[in-house]
């Protein structure tokens, strides 16, 4: 049986990874993913990839609401395919469908302070939810999505001040794989 592969034969990840810009999904994910010798997978790169263009692109043609839906369909089709670690993007937990098919799995949240948040992605316009304003577009965001990531999540791991490398001992320790 793989490691994601649950008792019945059904693909399903390993871990699946949620939280705000900066807390390291994608960083940690891909260190968990070489760790457990496992695949690792990241929603905004698919939504990209179908779109063949950046997120940023994405958001600004289509509009957020479009972005959306092409990311809770890039959700549902690594929910059903993949069996590493999955990392989703920053908002996906906005939808309540989207939350509803999380139940069940593995979800770490990764959640980072404003100020470390700001020090690792900066202030620039390339994530498109940030693109006015962006210290207090972030600072609405962590507040604003911070029940929703604690609704899903399994295992709630705080990233700030800690290497990459220290939060996927942290995991690895909390969700004991």
């Amino acid at each position: 049986m793989t490691s994601g592969d649950d008792p019945r034969g059904v693909t399903r990840p390993l871990l699946v990874l949620v939280g705000p810009p900066g807390a390291g999904k994608s960083t940690v994910g891909k260190l968990l993913a070489e760790h457990l010798d496992v695949p690792f997978r990241d929603t905004d790169h698919d939504v990209e990839a179908d779109y063949g263009a950046s997120v940023a692109d994405v958001f600004f043609a289509e509009g957020e609401e479009g972005f959306r839906e092409r990311e809770s369909a890039a959700l549902r089709g690594a929910l059903a395919e993949h069996h590493g670690v999955l990392s989703l993007g920053g908002g996906a937990i906005l939808a309540q469908d989207n939350r509803d098919v999380l139940a069940g799995h593995c979800v770490v949240f990764l959640s980072v302070g404003l100020s470390d948040a700001v020090s690792r992605i900066g202030l620039s316009a390339a994530r498109p939810v940030l693109a006015l304003n962006p210290r207090a577009q972030l600072l609405v965001l962590l507040e604003q999505r911070l029940p929703l990531y604690r609704a899903v999540a399994s295992v709630e791991i705080s990233t700030d001040k800690l290497s990459p490398e220290q939060v996927r001992d942290l995991v690895l320790s909390a969700v004991q794989l």
